[in-house]
């Protein structure tokens, strides 16, 4: 598998951010891991948490789940993202929720936008692109290709802090703007 990174140099590794990233396959969580360079927790659903030694692994770990079954669990997953914020670190997204089933983006879930507006921390979309060729989501069997992950300039949140709606289509945009012709967003919704 090779695995080719460009804009490095719009990430500060003293800053902390919320990265947001396309979820084409399995392979994404890898190439993010060892090809980002940036101290980082993931944000994910609490499903994950029940999955064999990957949920226990990522709790050892400091990863944050999302409990968006009640307001008390939503303010919980508030403060422990904030809580690894404080620690310096950066969070990454999927603000799609889960794997894409053809390689293209799904509809963005708001919460990562609306975290970053709660904190004022710039937002970093991420494009990847090739993991699902590698992984798709409908199989185990990995297949040698490569995966281009580009990150994108921060958006900083404005004076009032971010309209999430805009920001969630900016993203989109950006991120779309780094695949292939034929998975790239057509809608930017």
């Amino acid at each position: 598998m090779r695995i080719k990174v460009s804009g490095r140099e719009n990430i500060d590794p003293a800053t902390s951010y919320v990265f947001v990233a396309n979820h084409q396959g399995a392979y994404d969580i890898w190439s993010i891991y060892g090809f980002l360079n940036h101290n980082f927790k993931w944000l994910m659903k609490k499903e994950l948490e029940k999955i064999f030694m990957v949920g226990w692994a990522c709790k050892c770990a400091g990863h944050v789940f999302v409990d968006d079954s009640s307001v008390a669990g939503i303010k919980e997953t508030i403060a422990e993202a904030e809580q690894t914020l404080k620690h310096g670190m950066s969070l990454v997204i999927f603000p799609e929720g889960s794997r894409s089933w053809d390689g293209k983006m799904i509809p963005f879930k708001r919460g990562a936008f609306m975290l970053a507006g709660e904190f004022r921390l710039p937002v970093v979309p991420v494009t990847i692109d090739g993991s699902f060729k590698a992984m798709p989501r409908f199989t185990y069997n990995m297949r040698p290709c490569t995966i281009k992950l580009t990150i994108h300039k921060p958006i900083y949140p404005g004076e009032k802090g971010f309209n999430t709606k805009q920001l969630m289509a900016q993203c989109r945009e950006n991120i779309s703007s780094a695949l292939p012709s034929e998975i790239r967003d057509t809608d930017m919704a």
